[in-house]
C-alpha cells in the first residue's frame, strides 16, 4: 500500500461545520454512516464533515479524506506508515483549529483518535481544554482487553462516550466520564444484515477489510477450503471484499490456487449474501455472521512481532467479539500456527451437522438479547443530546 503525506484538508463546503466525524476503518465508516444518515433525517440543517470513507460520504457528510483507504493494524504496520499518519494528524489539528466545529465525534480507531483528543485539549480547542469544541467518542476502545488505564486519560480529554456493548459502561465506573450504552447498530430496526444463514448456500470466506491482514489471512482460508473440497468436490465458496484495494490482494492470492478455479467467487460486499458456513477474520463481519446464526470459525494471523506483543499486552480469553460476549467459543479460534488447512477443513465439515447448526442458532439468540437497543434511543439520539 502506497501512502503519501496529507498536507492540508479542504474547507467546509458551507463555510462552517457543526460536526466532524473521524473513523479510520471500514467498520467505523459503516457505523458512522448509519449514525449520520439518521442525524440528517432528524436534523437536516446540521453541517457534517468527515475523515472516514465512502459510507459517510454517501450518508451526506463532506468527506475531507478517505482514511479507510489507508487503514492499517498492528505496531509494526503503523511504524511503516508513520510519516503519513504524522502529516494527517497535523493537518487534522490545523483544520479543527481553523474551522472550530461544535463537536468532534471520534468513531473507534483509538490509536489516532485518542491522541488527537489529547492534543485538542492541550491546545485549548476542546471543552476540557477551555475551548468550545465538544469531544465525543462512539464505540469504546477495548479497554477490557488491554490498555485499561486509558480510561483515565479519556475522562480527562473527552466529554461523553457511547458504547455498543452492554458491559462496557461498568469499565469506566471509577472515572468521571459520562458513558452510555446505546445498543449495537446491527440490531437497529432498519438495519439489514449483509449475510444470512442458508444451509444450501456457499461457504463464506471473510479475510477482513485491511490489505495487510487479507494478505496473511486469505491464504489460510483458501487452504482450509481446498482441503475441505477433497471430500466435498461440489462445494463452492464466496469471498467478500469491502474495497478495490482488498479485491486486488484477494485476486492475486486466488490466482495461486488453480485447483480452486471456478470454485471460489470474489464478490463486492453488497446486498445480502446467503451462506451455509463461514471462515472469518475476527473483525466486524464475524459478528454479522454470528448474529445471523451462520456456523463457522475465526482465523487470524498477523506479523509475528505484533503477535508476540499482543500476547504480552492483551489479556482476554477470545479475540472474537461473539465469543467474548457469550464467554464461550461460538466460533472456535485458530490463531497463527493453529490455523492449519486440516483444522479449518474439519470445522467446515462440522458446520454441516444439525447439532452444530442448532447450537449456533441458540447462541445467536443469546447475542441478540445482549445487544438490543436500550430505551433511551439510538446513537444518533445520543449525539443530538450532546449538541444541546
Amino acid at each position: 500500500m502506497k501512502v503519501v503525506p496529507v498536507n492540508s484538508l479542504p474547507a467546509p463546503c458551507d463555510g462552517a461545520v457543526d460536526l466532524l466525524f473521524i473513523a479510520g476503518e471500514h467498520s467505523g465508516d459503516e457505523h458512522a454512516a448509519r449514525l449520520i444518515a439518521e442525524l440528517r433525517r432528524k436534523q437536516p440543517e446540521l453541517r457534517i464533515a468527515a475523515l472516514g470513507g465512502p459510507g459517510m460520504a454517501a450518508a451526506g457528510a463532506q468527506l475531507l479524506h478517505d482514511l479507510t483507504a489507508t487503514s492499517v493494524v498492528g505496531f509494526v504496520e503503523v511504524l511503516k506508515h508513520y510519516g503519513f499518519f504524522k502529516s494527517l494528524f497535523a493537518a487534522t489539528l490545523d483544520w479543527i483549529a481553523q474551522h472550530r466545529p461544535r463537536a468532534v465525534c471520534f468513531v473507534d480507531y483509538p490509536g489516532f483518535n485518542l491522541r488527537l483528543a489529547a492534543q485538542l485539549r492541550a491546545r485549548g480547542l476542546s471543552v476540557k481544554g477551555g475551548g468550545a469544541t465538544k469531544l465525543l467518542f462512539y464505540i469504546s476502545p477495548q479497554i477490557w482487553a488491554w490498555k485499561a488505564k486509558r480510561r483515565f486519560t479519556m475522562a480527562r480529554d473527552l466529554d461523553a462516550l457511547a458504547t455498543i456493548f452492554p458491559f462496557e459502561p461498568a469499565c469506566y465506573a471509577d472515572t468521571t466520564l459520562p458513558v452510555e450504552f446505546v445498543g449495537h447498530p446491527f440490531l437497529a430496526d432498519d438495519y439489514e444484515a449483509p449475510v444470512r444463514f442458508d444451509p444450501a448456500g456457499p461457504v463464506l470466506l471473510l479475510p477482513g477489510s485491511r490489505v495487510q491482514a487479507v494478505g496473511r489471512i486469505f491464504p489460510l482460508l483458501l487452504g482450509g477450503f481446498a482441503t475441505y473440497r477433497r471430500t466435498r468436490p461440489e462445494a463452492r465458496a464466496v469471498a467478500l471484499y469491502p474495497s478495490e484495494e482488498v479485491a486486488a490482494v484477494a485476486r492475486a492470492e486466488l490466482a495461486r490456487w488453480p485447483a480452486l478455479a471456478g470454485a471460489v467467487e470474489l464478490r463486492a460486499n453488497a446486498g445480502v449474501m446467503p451462506a451455509s458456513a463461514v471462515l472469518t477474520s475476527s473483525g466486524t463481519m464475524s459478528l454479522h455472521c454470528a448474529l445471523q446464526a451462520i456456523p463457522g470459525a475465526i482465523v487470524y494471523r498477523t506479523n509475528p512481532l505484533t503477535y508476540l506483543l499482543a500476547r504480552w499486552w492483551v489479556k482476554i480469553e477470545f479475540i472474537g467479539i461473539a465469543n467474548l460476549l457469550l464467554r464461550e467459543p461460538m466460533y472456535p479460534e485458530f490463531i497463527q500456527g493453529a490455523a492449519t488447512a486440516a483444522a479449518l477443513a474439519a470445522q467446515l465439515e462440522d458446520c454441516r451437522t444439525p447439532e452444530r447448526s442448532e447450537l449456533t442458532r441458540r447462541q445467536a439468540g443469546r447475542l441478540r438479547e445482549l445487544l438490543h437497543q436500550p430505551r433511551r434511543g439510538t446513537a444518533a439520539d445520543w449525539v443530538a443530546r450532546q449538541l444541546v
